[in-house]
């Protein structure tokens, strides 16, 4: 389930509407007066979350590179690392 805050377009009440990922758009579509509330940046998507996935792990964490080179070097193995 997610969390998302709404606000009220005319009223400009606040509130989190907890729901599946699937059902956010039928709720939009029955609740043509709220809207999606950017405004607080602790639950608006940052700059900080784009980008590839193995180079963050690899920056935060020097040890995973070494794990994922060994997983894909394994016998068997499909996964390919490209670099």
């Amino acid at each position: 389930m997610a969390t998302y805050p709404v606000i009220n377009r005319e009223t400009g009440e606040q509130k989190e509407v907890i729901l599946s990922v699937h059902d956010w758009e039928q709720w939009k579509n029955d609740n043509p007066d709220w809207d999606r509330d950017w405004s607080d940046p602790s639950t608006c998507p940052g700059s900080g979350e784009v980008g590839e996935w193995r180079d963050k792990l690899e920056n935060k964490h020097s040890g995973w590179k070494h794990i994922l080179d060994k997983s894909a070097k394994s016998a068997g193995s499909k996964n390919q690392l490209k670099r």
